[in-house]
């Protein structure tokens, strides 16, 4: 995969990482990629939230209200799920008895851990939240979206994996961090590649002119792909790169 982003590099194209992760948690895959610490290249974080160069600089950032965290928080209590809301560089749980997944999330993200009382996270900046959980607590929870669905105005979902349930602002997503950087380097939607697999992916898949679900996508982003490429373990995202990004 690094020789066809290198030589889609050289043709002049942007690749952009795309990732539900801070920049911390994708630091080492833009280093493998070749594509760290620089000023002209870009990556897309917390699921659409952010947008930096890959050297750290903001370019656009949607945070969270603090109603937005409490009102989310208090879901996570009524339906007895664990939670974390993501800040610019730590999670905060406000359940002492940590999650499984949160402990996970923060080991994958390099980030640490702070407990904060609803009335403590007044003033620190919340990027996105996380309902963690095991898939079928999840599934569960879900299955009635009603008290999810009283926030419906100020807060956008997405499953990212089975057991991410995930909140940002209101309109907030992978598509909408696309748009922002398009009118950054003066592109429209049908100059735009987008490859993914699960349902965080799904509204850039949509967005982009050539949407390319891999071939281990979930149903729904097989369903909204123009094109389908091979799996995560031959080469899906080098041959949607060489198939259809440089021509």
């Amino acid at each position: 995969m690094r020789e066809a982003i290198q030589k889609a590099k050289e043709a002049g194209k942007k690749v952009v990482i795309c990732t539900g992760r801070p920049l911390s948690g994708a630091k080492q895959i833009l280093k493998d990629l070749g594509l760290a610490d620089q000023d002209d290249q870009y990556v897309v974080t917390f699921g659409g939230s952010l947008v930096q160069t890959t050297a750290g600089d903001s370019i656009f950032k949607a945070t969270l209200t603090y109603a937005d965290y409490v009102d989310l928080e208090y879901i996570a209590r009524k339906k007895g799920l664990h939670f974390h809301a993501n800040g610019l560089d730590r999670l905060y749980t406000a359940n002492r008895d940590v999650g499984d997944y949160t402990m996970r999330e923060a080991r994958l993200v390099s980030q640490a851990i702070s407990f904060r009382t609803p009335e403590e996270m007044h003033d620190i900046p919340v990027v996105k939240a996380m309902f963690v959980d095991e898939p079928e607590v999840i599934d569960e929870a879900i299955k009635d979206m009603s008290l999810f669905n009283q926030l419906a105005d100020r807060v956008t979902y997405t499953r990212s994996t089975p057991y991410y349930f995930e909140a940002n602002a209101k309109g907030i997503n992978k598509a909408s961090a696309l748009q922002q950087l398009a009118k950054v380097l003066d592109l429209t939607p049908a100059e735009i590649m987008a490859i993914g697999d699960q349902g965080n992916d799904l509204a850039m898949i949509e967005y982009a002119g050539t949407g390319v679900a891999m071939g281990n996508a979930i149903p729904e982003v097989k369903a909204v792909a123009q094109q389908i490429t091979t799996d995560c373990d031959h080469d899906g995202v080098a041959n949607a790169i060489y198939n259809w990004a440089m021509d």
